[in-house]
Protein backbone atom coordinates (compact mmCIF):
# COMPACT_ATOMS: atom_id res chain seq x y z
CA UNK A 1 0.00 0.00 0.00
CA UNK A 2 0.88 3.53 -0.56
CA UNK A 3 0.98 4.88 2.70
CA UNK A 4 2.15 8.92 1.96
CA UNK A 5 -0.55 8.84 -1.48
CA UNK A 6 -3.26 7.30 1.50
CA UNK A 7 -2.05 10.32 3.65
CA UNK A 8 -2.00 12.94 1.18
CA UNK A 9 -5.85 11.46 0.37
CA UNK A 10 -6.82 11.64 3.56
CA UNK A 11 -5.82 15.09 4.17
CA UNK A 12 -7.63 16.46 0.95
CA UNK A 13 -10.38 14.31 0.68
CA UNK A 14 -11.67 14.42 4.41
CA UNK A 15 -9.82 16.68 6.62
CA UNK A 16 -9.39 19.97 4.12
CA UNK A 17 -13.45 19.60 3.79
CA UNK A 18 -14.01 19.71 7.35
CA UNK A 19 -12.69 23.13 7.59
CA UNK A 20 -9.14 21.96 8.79
CA UNK A 21 -7.50 25.20 7.19
CA UNK A 22 -4.30 25.85 9.05
CA UNK A 23 -1.21 25.02 7.15
CA UNK A 24 0.53 24.03 10.54
CA UNK A 25 -1.50 21.69 11.27
CA UNK A 26 -2.02 20.16 7.81
CA UNK A 27 1.71 19.79 7.61
CA UNK A 28 1.44 17.89 10.55
CA UNK A 29 -0.63 15.30 9.56
CA UNK A 30 1.83 14.23 7.06
CA UNK A 31 4.75 14.09 9.92
CA UNK A 32 2.96 11.85 12.40
CA UNK A 33 2.18 8.53 11.04
CA UNK A 34 -1.53 7.45 11.87
CA UNK A 35 -0.76 3.71 10.26
CA UNK A 36 2.11 3.84 13.10
CA UNK A 37 -0.48 3.62 15.90
CA UNK A 38 -2.54 1.22 14.77
CA UNK A 39 -2.19 -2.38 14.93
CA UNK A 40 -0.70 -4.11 12.01
CA UNK A 41 -3.93 -5.86 10.76
CA UNK A 42 -5.07 -2.47 10.51
CA UNK A 43 -3.22 -0.34 8.87
CA UNK A 44 -4.55 -0.29 5.57
CA UNK A 45 -7.79 1.30 7.64
CA UNK A 46 -5.46 3.75 9.14
CA UNK A 47 -6.61 6.32 6.38
CA UNK A 48 -10.24 5.98 6.45
CA UNK A 49 -13.33 7.98 7.46
CA UNK A 50 -14.41 6.12 10.40
CA UNK A 51 -13.68 5.28 13.86
CA UNK A 52 -11.44 2.32 14.23
CA UNK A 53 -11.67 -0.34 16.84
CA UNK A 54 -9.17 -0.54 19.50
CA UNK A 55 -7.88 -3.98 21.24
CA UNK A 56 -9.70 -2.98 24.43
CA UNK A 57 -12.69 -2.26 22.96
CA UNK A 58 -12.30 1.50 22.66
CA UNK A 59 -12.02 3.28 19.56
CA UNK A 60 -9.62 5.38 17.80
CA UNK A 61 -11.52 8.73 16.16
CA UNK A 62 -11.82 9.40 13.01
CA UNK A 63 -8.97 11.89 11.21
CA UNK A 64 -10.69 14.65 10.37
CA UNK A 65 -12.14 14.53 14.61
CA UNK A 66 -8.52 15.04 15.90
CA UNK A 67 -7.51 17.15 13.24
CA UNK A 68 -10.00 19.48 13.68
CA UNK A 69 -9.82 19.09 17.88
CA UNK A 70 -6.39 20.36 17.55
CA UNK A 71 -7.21 23.12 15.13
CA UNK A 72 -9.65 24.24 17.14
CA UNK A 73 -7.84 24.38 20.54
CA UNK A 74 -5.33 26.73 19.12
CA UNK A 75 -2.41 24.71 21.06
CA UNK A 76 0.83 27.25 21.65
CA UNK A 77 4.33 26.09 22.28
CA UNK A 78 4.25 27.38 25.55
CA UNK A 79 1.02 25.21 26.12
CA UNK A 80 1.04 22.36 29.11
CA UNK A 81 -1.57 20.19 27.90
CA UNK A 82 -4.22 17.53 29.34
CA UNK A 83 -5.70 14.64 27.55
CA UNK A 84 -8.39 12.36 28.57
CA UNK A 85 -8.23 9.47 26.76
CA UNK A 86 -5.02 8.61 25.52
CA UNK A 87 -6.11 5.28 23.14
CA UNK A 88 -3.70 4.58 20.54
CA UNK A 89 -1.57 7.76 21.65
CA UNK A 90 -2.09 8.97 17.68
CA UNK A 91 -4.10 12.27 19.40
CA UNK A 92 -1.47 12.63 21.94
CA UNK A 93 1.51 12.43 19.57
CA UNK A 94 -0.78 15.50 17.53
CA UNK A 95 -0.77 17.66 20.70
CA UNK A 96 2.75 16.76 22.07
CA UNK A 97 3.71 18.15 18.53
CA UNK A 98 2.11 21.54 19.19
CA UNK A 99 2.33 22.07 22.58
CA UNK A 100 5.09 22.40 25.35
CA UNK A 101 4.37 18.76 27.24
CA UNK A 102 0.96 16.78 27.18
CA UNK A 103 -0.41 14.94 30.44
CA UNK A 104 -2.58 12.27 29.02
CA UNK A 105 -4.66 9.93 31.41
CA UNK A 106 -6.36 6.61 30.69
CA UNK A 107 -8.29 4.24 32.42
CA UNK A 108 -6.88 1.06 30.97
CA UNK A 109 -3.55 0.38 31.83
CA UNK A 110 -2.67 -2.48 28.84
CA UNK A 111 -3.83 0.39 26.68
CA UNK A 112 -1.44 2.67 28.01
CA UNK A 113 1.27 0.24 27.76
CA UNK A 114 0.88 0.06 24.16
CA UNK A 115 0.17 3.84 23.25
CA UNK A 116 3.69 4.24 25.20
CA UNK A 117 5.38 2.15 23.01
CA UNK A 118 3.69 3.84 19.89
CA UNK A 119 4.75 6.84 21.22
CA UNK A 120 8.17 5.84 22.03
CA UNK A 121 8.23 4.39 18.31
CA UNK A 122 7.41 7.74 17.43
CA UNK A 123 9.80 9.71 19.04
CA UNK A 124 7.78 11.77 20.96
CA UNK A 125 9.24 12.54 24.31
CA UNK A 126 7.08 15.12 25.88
CA UNK A 127 4.74 12.95 27.35
CA UNK A 128 3.57 12.12 30.58
CA UNK A 129 0.93 8.81 30.07
CA UNK A 130 -1.02 8.16 33.97
CA UNK A 131 -3.70 5.40 34.66
CA UNK A 132 -6.75 6.73 35.83
CA UNK A 133 -10.61 8.27 35.88
CA UNK A 134 -9.87 10.57 33.12
CA UNK A 135 -13.04 12.56 34.02
CA UNK A 136 -11.19 13.33 37.43
CA UNK A 137 -8.24 15.56 35.43
CA UNK A 138 -5.23 15.28 36.87
CA UNK A 139 -5.56 18.15 39.50
CA UNK A 140 -1.72 17.33 41.01
CA UNK A 141 -0.31 19.38 37.66
CA UNK A 142 -3.32 21.40 37.01
CA UNK A 143 -3.89 24.05 35.92
CA UNK A 144 -3.88 23.50 32.17
CA UNK A 145 -3.37 25.73 29.20
CA UNK A 146 -5.19 23.19 26.96
CA UNK A 147 -7.69 19.93 27.87
CA UNK A 148 -8.83 17.72 25.13
CA UNK A 149 -11.64 14.97 25.94
CA UNK A 150 -11.12 11.92 23.51
CA UNK A 151 -14.34 10.85 24.60
CA UNK A 152 -17.89 11.58 24.96
CA UNK A 153 -20.05 12.73 28.18
CA UNK A 154 -23.32 13.30 28.75
CA UNK A 155 -22.44 16.41 30.30
CA UNK A 156 -19.61 19.00 30.53
CA UNK A 157 -17.37 17.69 33.84
CA UNK A 158 -17.15 20.39 36.37
CA UNK A 159 -13.82 19.02 37.39
CA UNK A 160 -12.09 19.76 34.21
CA UNK A 161 -13.35 23.30 33.94
CA UNK A 162 -11.95 23.82 37.29
CA UNK A 163 -8.56 22.82 35.69
CA UNK A 164 -8.07 25.17 32.78
CA UNK A 165 -5.73 28.11 33.33
CA UNK A 166 -7.36 31.51 32.83
CA UNK A 167 -7.34 31.83 29.49
CA UNK A 168 -7.06 27.87 28.76
CA UNK A 169 -9.52 26.26 26.19
CA UNK A 170 -10.98 22.37 26.58
CA UNK A 171 -12.18 20.58 23.68
CA UNK A 172 -14.96 17.95 24.56
CA UNK A 173 -17.84 16.43 22.99
CA UNK A 174 -21.33 16.59 24.82
CA UNK A 175 -24.66 14.94 24.41
CA UNK A 176 -26.06 11.62 23.39
CA UNK A 177 -26.18 9.58 20.06
CA UNK A 178 -27.02 9.87 17.50
CA UNK A 179 -25.78 13.54 17.66
CA UNK A 180 -23.35 15.27 20.19
CA UNK A 181 -22.04 18.36 20.18
CA UNK A 182 -18.09 19.26 20.03
CA UNK A 183 -17.63 22.30 22.34
CA UNK A 184 -14.72 24.60 22.81
CA UNK A 185 -14.74 26.26 26.72
CA UNK A 186 -12.78 28.88 27.31
CA UNK A 187 -11.91 29.90 31.08
CA UNK A 188 -12.02 33.69 30.88
CA UNK A 189 -11.34 34.82 34.41
CA UNK A 190 -11.65 32.76 37.78
CA UNK A 191 -15.25 31.93 37.47
CA UNK A 192 -16.71 32.66 34.17
CA UNK A 193 -16.68 30.54 30.98
CA UNK A 194 -17.04 30.79 27.34
CA UNK A 195 -18.31 28.04 25.06
CA UNK A 196 -18.42 27.90 21.60
CA UNK A 197 -19.81 24.77 19.30
CA UNK A 198 -17.35 23.45 16.79
CA UNK A 199 -19.17 20.85 14.78
CA UNK A 200 -21.85 17.67 15.22
CA UNK A 201 -20.58 14.15 15.60
CA UNK A 202 -21.20 10.74 17.56
CA UNK A 203 -18.39 9.28 19.18
CA UNK A 204 -17.70 6.49 21.85
CA UNK A 205 -18.35 7.54 25.71
CA UNK A 206 -15.85 8.00 27.07
CA UNK A 207 -14.96 5.25 29.93
CA UNK A 208 -15.28 5.58 33.79
CA UNK A 209 -14.38 3.28 36.80
CA UNK A 210 -14.77 3.57 40.64
CA UNK A 211 -11.78 2.12 41.88
CA UNK A 212 -8.43 1.55 39.96
CA UNK A 213 -4.83 0.89 40.66
CA UNK A 214 -2.65 3.77 39.39
CA UNK A 215 0.43 3.44 37.22
CA UNK A 216 2.82 5.59 35.46
CA UNK A 217 4.77 6.16 32.24
CA UNK A 218 7.04 8.81 31.59
CA UNK A 219 9.94 9.84 28.66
Amino acid sequence: MNFEQARFNMVEQQIRPWDVLDTSILDLLFHVKREDFVGTDKRALAFVDTQLPLDNGCTMLEPKVEARLVQDLQVKASDKVLEIGTGSGYLTALLAAVGQHVYSVDIDAQQLQQAAANLKTAGIKNVTLSQGNGIDGLAAQAPFDVICVGGSVPVVPEALKAQLAIGGRMAVIVGDAPVMIAKIITRVSETAYQESVSFDTNIARLKQLDAIEPSRFSF
